[in-house]
């Protein structure tokens, strides 16, 4: 089965009970049981959910993997894996990760004893110095947030491998439709589905598939004992949202090379980044793992003061956090999604105050074109 066609057929289809075609939603806490221990398969919403294991099931076959876990945010699903960790155990993470990772592990899990060392996970000899006898894990983002660094995953889950670590892969940039991060050699995989999976900014949602069914033990053990699960309604949402996902994709990102190419060309832009662009470093590498170059793009018009000009004229661009939707979005990571990250850090890491990034969305790309040009003029 072919993805687009998997994007539809795929996972638990319809209701047996009644031949509906859409899942039900079943807004229900609890279940009958006909003896202590014997029921259908649920007894416990927290535990499982009908509308929910629909996702789960549906995302695990999307990604390749042995068990999905649907939670009520990105952030939630990632808290739940730190969680698999222990008091002294440390982790790698990427340097130019999303501000809210970077954030719930060094102000969170950090005063819980768990340790990390943020590297450019692109540079394979410092990912691999940097692992420890207490490191537990790898865990990056590629392309990262929001400077577009492309990591080599199959090279990262052979060093995973050699040296015992599990490999932890955001995929929210790219989703399941032009990457998949599990048959490349990852271990777990996980999204802020409030992104390009549900894609119609209305649901706030994260899912995790894993590759191995003794992990997913593992990790339905900590989901249910924490709680930071998806409700039905969003569940069903995200089920009905999935289905359009690849002709989305597919016009997010013939959106943004045009973007990217007609960005690239402008004399008044200090530097342009997208993998979809010869001159990108990560452009070759990104071909080889994916299937696309996704539909995000960043610029750098010079200052924070050009910044705000830009985002104060723009009409078909919305000034707002998060990515992913069918509208245009646009945002200054410097002090909107990358703001709990120390300037002096984010200098380091080149995320400058007149960064802006851009979620192109999928109207007509001549608006969107005209659009910036008004701005940008």
């Amino acid at each position: 089965m072919r993805i687009k066609t998997r994007l539809i057929h795929g996972g638990i289809e319809g209701d047996p009970h009644t031949g509906a075609v859409s899942v039900p939603i079943y807004q229900v806490s609890t279940y009958k049981q006909e003896a202590i221990g014997v029921h259908k398969g649920f007894e416990y919403s927290r535990t499982g959910n009908p509308t929910r294991h629909a996702l789960e099931t549906y995302i695990a076959e999307l990604e390749g993997g042995a068990r999905g876990f649907a939670f009520g945010s990105g952030m939630a699903a990632l808290s739940t894996i730190l969680s698999l960790f222990n008091k002294g155990d440390h982790l790698v993470v990427g340097d130019d990760v999303y501000g809210g990772t970077y954030r719930v592990v060094t102000r969170v899990f950090s005063r819980l004893g768990l340790d990390a060392t943020y590297v450019d996970t692109s540079d394979l000899k410092a990912v691999e110095a940097a692992i420890r006898p207490e490191t537990k894990a790898i865990v990056m983002e590629t392309p990262t947030n929001p400077l577009l660094k492309v990591s080599d995953i199959g090279a990262l889950a052979e060093i995973a491998k050699a040296k015992g670590v599990l490999l932890v892969v955001d995929n929210t940039f790219m989703t399941p439709y032009w990457q998949n991060p599990l048959d490349l050699g990852a271990d777990i995989v996980f999204h802020s589905a409030t992104k390009y999976l549900g894609g119609h900014s209305d649901v706030v949602a994260g899912l995790v598939v894993v590759k191995d069914a003794q992990l997913g033990e593992e990790l339905h053990y900590v989901q249910n004992a924490i709680g930071g699960i998806l409700g039905p309604q969003d569940s069903w949402i995200l089920l009905r949202g999935m289905k359009t996902l690849g002709i989305r994709m597919e016009e997010h990102e013939q959106n943004a090379r045009t973007l990217a190419k007609w960005l690239s060309e402008r004399s008044d832009i200090k530097r342009v980044i997208y993998p979809g662009l010869a001159g990108h470093s990560g452009h070759e590498l990104i071909q080889k793992q994916a299937r696309g170059f996704g539909g995000m793009i960043s610029f750098d018009v010079g200052s924070a003061e050009r910044a705000d000009e830009v985002l104060a004229k723009v009409k078909y661009f919305t000034l707002a956090e998060s990515l992913g939707a069918v509208e245009s979005l646009i945002s200054v990571p410097a002090r909107m999604t990358h703001a709990s990250i120390p300037a002096e850090r984010r200098a380091e890491l080149g995320i400058t105050d007149g960064l802006i990034r851009i979620s192109v969305g999928i109207e007509d790309v001549q608006d969107l074109i005209e659009d910036l040009e008004q701005a940008l003029s």
